[in-house]
Formats: structure tokens, sequence, C-alpha cells
């Protein structure tokens, strides 16, 4: 009997592969290199903070699992909260922690695996922001260790790749193309992504 296995991806603009000319982003790529019965829902919203995220993720997240399915949910923002709008960053870093840190216990408590892809650098938005991203990013996957969640880095492996920064600014600074999404696919393949797939269970010991 085949595994009746659904994933939301929920978060940001780059979860939505904004910028890409083959409107796949990472999430599709990743999607094609991972064997299985798959049914994925990407639910990436432009713009969208940690704050927006957990304010619409079970609205969105819980019509699309179904009780005897292998439900999981993919995870990624912070991008956004660490952009300094009004001179103030949009989310503080510890609310973007007390986010996440709701929205994963909460997918545990109704049996929904979870997985976390950390934020990717905003090129155009400078040396700060990438500063403030990655000392984000090394939170959240410090907040993941402790649950035992996979966590995926990809913060300071994109804001060094030169393709993701060349793409980034040649449209509009901020998202890749086809090229970028790629390298970021690759980062998520090459990390817990197959070992949480294949794993039957959602907690683990």
């Amino acid at each position: 009997m085949t595994r009746d296995t659904r994933i939301c991806f929920i978060g940001d603009s780059f979860v939505q592969g904004i910028g890409d000319p083959e409107y796949r982003g990472w999430v599709g790529r990743v999607l094609a290199k991972t064997p299985g019965d798959l049914t994925a829902f990407n639910l990436g919203v432009r713009r969208n903070t940690s704050e927006d995220v957990r304010h619409r993720c079970w609205r969105e997240v819980l019509p699309r699992t179904l009780p005897d399915a292998d439900n999981r949910l993919v995870v990624s923002f912070g991008s956004n909260d660490a952009v300094v709008e009004d001179g103030t960053v949009r989310v503080e870093p510890a609310r973007c922690l007390d986010n996440l840190a709701a929205l994963l216990d909460e997918s545990r408590r109704r049996a929904i695996a979870p997985l976390v892809v950390g934020p990717p650098p905003v090129i155009d938005a400078g040396a700060a922001h990438t500063r403030r991203t990655l000392h984000l990013a090394d939170a959240m996957a410090a907040l993941c260790r402790a649950r035992h969640i996979p966590f995926v880095a990809t913060t300071r492996d994109l804001s060094d790749d030169p393709v993701w920064t060349r793409e980034a600014m040649a449209g509009d600074g901020a998202h890749p193309g086809a090229g970028g999404y790629q390298t970021l696919a690759g980062l998520v393949l090459a990390g817990p992504w197959h070992t949480w797939i294949a794993r039957g269970d959602h907690h683990p010991s």
C-alpha cells in the first residue's frame, strides 16, 4: 500500500519562488528530486514575516491534511523579519523565534511532522541585513536542535554563492532566477530532506 504523503510548504516569497522564470523555485526542484507519491502545496506569500505565517498557518494547512495521511509541514521564514522599515526590524528576533516555536509545537501536537528551512539572504538589503539574518538562522537552528526537528541552513552558503548574488542583483535585488533556486534546492536535498521524507513516524525518540 502506497503511503499518502502530503507536504505543505509555508513561508515567504522565497518559498513561493518569486523571480524564477521557470516558476518552480526551490520547492518545485526539491519535489522533482524526491521519489514517492507526494501531494504538495505551496503556501508561500510574498513579504510574509513569521508573524504573518503564524497567523494564517493552520487555517491553510489543516484543510490540506487527511487524518490517515502522512502529513508534513515545511516552514521557512525570517528574511522579511530582519528587514528594517521605519528604523526598526519588521519582527524582533525573539518574537520570530516565539513564532517558530509555536508553529513547531502545534505541528507536533497535530501529528504533522515539521522541517525548517533557514532564511535566505536579501542581497540588496546589505551586509547588516545579512548579519541579522545569519544570527536569526543560528538561533532557529538551535531551537530546532532542542526539539529534534530537522533544520536546513541556507543563509551563509547563499550569501557567499556567486550565482545567487548575481541573479538577485540582476533581478529585484532579493530574488534569484533559476540558478539561484537550484542552489537553494541543492542545499535542501543535501541536508536532512531525504531522511525526513523516508521516516514514517512523526515522533523521533
